[in-house]
């Protein structure tokens, strides 16, 4: 029996794609959003503009969003939060406060004009606490 190269390629996309994404299905778009939103381990406090503008994050109806927070960590740290590395909060809302102290940047809308979006950004370590759904982050409460 001859295996057919295109099926092995394809066997090996699979297997890849399950392992780097992992979660259900129904929590992947969530847990991109979040990740897009509030995950970035290079942020610094002036690259608010840039990185909002890069990433396309927007407020109501496409309007500027008046404020944005960055967790500057890698998105494993940050997982991490909503198991071993996390305190649930309250049962009912499945928040974890996390056990140790990141580094967050908070961008603040400066400016808008024409459009254009221009924000401020402050750093502060803190405690942070995210929403999780079976062990993924997927909104970044404070």
């Amino acid at each position: 029996m001859e295996i057919h190269q295109s099926a092995v390629i394809l066997l090996l996309i699979l297997s890849v794609s399950s392992f780097t994404r992992g979660q259900p299905a129904d929590i992947w778009q969530r847990y991109v959003k979040f990740r897009n939103q509030h995950v970035d381990p290079f942020m610094t406090v002036n690259d608010c503009t840039s990185r909002i503008e890069n990433r396309d994050i927007t407020g109501t109806a496409g309007a500027c969003k008046p404020v944005n927070s960055f967790i500057v960590a890698n998105e494993d740290t940050i997982k991490t939060v909503c198991g071993r590395g996390g305190t649930r909060l309250r049962n009912d809302r499945n928040l974890f406060e996390s056990n140790q102290l990141f580094f967050v940047v908070k961008c603040k809308i400066k400016t808008s004009r024409n459009g254009k979006c221009e924000y401020l950004g402050k750093g502060y370590t803190r405690k942070i606490v995210l929403a999780c759904d079976r062990g993924w982050p997927v909104h970044y409460e404070r």
